[in-house]
C-alpha cells in the first residue's frame, strides 16, 4: 500500500485518519500542537517531529490545515518544510479550503522537485469527517487523481474531478458561497415563523420536503430552533472562506453581494467574541435585526 502522511490534525484531520487506518493504511502524522498527535497516536498512527519528517516516509502527503500561509508554512516555507522531505514521485493532496491561486503557486514549486499535486478541499463538516463520507473537490491531472483516488474513498463518498490545479479550491468556494445564501435563507424562516407566533419546529417540518428543502435547513434549522450553536464547522472559519471567495469574485470581477452581505452579518458575531460558535449562529444576528429601532414622531 501506499505509504500516507498527514498533517493538520483537528477537528476534521483525526477522524480523517482514523478513517484511513480502519482501511488498512498506517499513517504518520504531525501537528502544530500535540493534542492531534496524542489521539492519532491512540488510534495507531506513527508521530514524526516535522513536516519534513512526515514526507520523508510518504508517498502520498495529505494537508489539512487552517488557511492559505499556514499550507505555504508547512509544505514549501519552513525550514524543516515537507517539500524538503518528500522523493521524486510523491503527491500531495491539500485538503484545505485555501485560495486557488496559492494552490498553483505550491503545486509548482513542488513540481519543480518533481512532485505532483492534487488541491482536494472537503464538504461535510465534522460529521462527515467522522462517518467517511465528505463530499471530495478535486482539482490537477487526473491520473494523478486515479492513483489517489482508493485513498479520497478511505475518506470520502463523493469525489469529483473539477478540473486543472486549483479548480477544486474554486468548486469548494462555489460550495461555500451557496451554503451561506442557504443558511441566510433558512435563519430568516426561522425568525419570522417565531416572531409570527409560529411553532418553528412544525414550519421545518410543513417546509423540508418541498422546494424549500436543503442541507442546511434539514440538519442547522432543528439545532437553531433548539438554541444550539455548538460548531460543526466555526463562524471564524466560514468566515476565511467567505473572504477568499470575495477576493475569488474579485480576480473575475464577479459581484457576490449575498455572500457580502451573510460575512457582514459574521462581523457581528466575531465582534461579540462568539467566532467560536457554529454558523448557523448566524440566527442570533438575523433574529436581532430591526430590535430596538425607533420611529421618528
Amino acid at each position: 500500500m501506499e505509504r500516507i502522511g498527514f498533517i493538520g490534525l483537528g477537528i476534521m484531520g483525526v477522524p480523517m485518519v482514523a478513517n484511513l487506518i480502519r482501511a488498512g493504511y498506517a499513517p504518520t502524522v504531525w501537528n502544530r500542537s500535540q493534542p492531534g498527535i496524542d489521539a492519532c497516536v491512540e488510534l495507531g498512527a506513527t508521530p514524526a517531529d516535522s513536516p519534513q519528517a512526515v514526507a520523508q516516509t510518504s508517498d502520498i502527503l495529505i494537508t489539512i490545515v487552517t488557511d492559505s500561509p499556514d499550507v505555504e508554512d508547512v509544505l514549501v516555507n519552513r525550514d524543516d518544510a515537507a517539500i524538503h522531505g518528500l522523493a521524486e514521485g510523491a503527491v500531495v493532496i491539500d485538503m484545505s479550503t485555501i485560495s486557488p491561486a496559492v494552490t498553483r503557486d505550491v503545486a509548482a514549486q513542488l513540481s519543480q522537485r518533481g512532485v505532483s499535486m492534487l488541491d482536494a478541499p472537503v464538504s461535510g463538516g465534522d460529521t462527515g469527517a467522522r462517518a467517511g463520507t465528505l463530499s471530495i473537490m478535486v482539482g490537477g491531472e487526473a491520473d494523478v487523481l486515479d492513483r489517489c483516488r482508493p485513498v479520497l474513498e478511505a475518506m470520502g463518498s463523493t469525489i469529483t474531478h473539477c478540473g486543472p490545479t486549483g479548480a477544486g479550491q474554486t468548486v469548494k468556494l462555489c460550495n461555500q458561497v451557496a451554503i451561506a445564501g442557504a443558511l441566510l435563507g433558512v435563519c430568516e424562516a426561522l425568525s419570522l415563523a417565531d416572531k409570527s407566533g409560529v411553532d418553528q419546529e412544525r414550519m421545518l417540518a410543513a417546509i423540508s420536503a418541498g422546494a424549500a428543502g436543503s442541507w442546511q435547513l434539514t440538519n442547522l434549522g432543528p439545532r437553531i430552533a433548539a438554541g444550539d450553536f455548538a460548531p460543526g464547522f466555526m463562524v471564524r472559519l466560514m468566515q476565511k472562506d467567505l473572504r477568499l471567495a470575495l477576493e475569488a469574485g474579485g480576480d473575475v470581477l464577479q459581484p457576490l453581494p449575498n455572500t457580502s452581505l451573510v460575512q457582514q452579518l459574521y462581523y457581528q458575531l466575531q465582534s461579540s467574541g462568539l467566532g467560536d460558535e457554529g454558523t448557523q449562529a448566524l440566527a442570533r444576528v438575523v433574529s436581532g435585526l430591526g430590535q430596538g429601532v425607533r420611529h421618528s414622531s
